[in-house]
């Protein structure tokens, strides 16, 4: 079933205003995609059919979610990934890919993807998605979830090649804490009601940890926690 046959659902809102570009090689898919959010209340600004041009709009249009297909011509989106990170840190990029393999998940959490989709979700799994990811949180089809969950635990719990790196860039006592849960998998939500923290201070936190270690997505800050010696349970 395509998102034009889905199209027609129950509405779902949340996304009014943000700023969204589609990126996807195939016409159809990507000009119902954007449909289906702008009928949600999304600002698509732009839509591009390959890496280049993904890269050359979004400079131009400054989104704040793009939805980024992995199967682009002339770049990869693992390249248009990086390239947009390299160029905005704080543009937030969803996956939304036809392969659900293991290696395409990482590779494109390593690359800065902050979520990942297959494209059987369905609309309104769609567009809850990219509401989520504008405000922070990181989406991942069911499943690929677990995956990613069990690449953090064997990043925590492989031995750190050595000690603590003296000329690590200092953290703050909450900064640590934070990244010490971020590190186990726990979501942004369940650490603020851990910690007894705001939603939005928490994001505040792992910004700054992001920016202090020069990082720039979770599984980056799980092998930094690694190789640290944080991920350690300390319970």
């Amino acid at each position: 079933m395509t998102v034009g046959e889905r199209r027609y659902g129950a509405s779902v809102t949340g996304v009014v205003g943000v700023r969204v570009m589609v990126v996807d090689d195939h016409p159809m898919w990507r000009e119902a995609v954007a449909r289906d959010l702008a009928e949600a209340g999304a600002d698509v600004v732009a839509t591009a059919g390959d890496g280049p041009q993904a890269v050359r709009r979004a400079a131009a249009a400054r989104p704040q979610v793009v939805l980024l297909d992995l199967q682009l011509p002339s770049l990869s989106g693992i390249e248009v990934t990086q390239r947009l990170l390299a160029a905005d840190p704080a543009v937030r990029v969803l996956v939304l890919s036809a392969s659900g393999e293991r290696q395409d998940v990482l590779d494109a959490m390593k690359a800065g993807a902050v979520g990942y989709l297959v494209k059987s979700a369905s609309r309104e799994e769609l567009i809850e998605a990219v509401r989520r990811t504008a405000a922070g949180d990181s989406v991942f089809t069911p499943g690929l979830a677990a995956l990613l969950l069990g690449e953090y635990r064997r990043l925590a719990t492989s031995p750190p090649p050595s000690g603590p790196d003296q000329d690590a860039p200092r953290l703050t006592e909450r900064e640590t804490e934070i990244l010490r849960l971020v590190a186990k998998g726990m979501p942004y939500r369940e650490i603020a009601e851990r910690l007894v923290l705001s939603h939005r201070t928490v994001q505040n936190h792992v910004q700054n940890t992001l920016q202090k270690l020069q990082l720039h997505n979770r599984v980056q800050l799980a092998r930094y926690a690694a190789r640290q010696g944080l991920a350690e349970d300390d319970d």
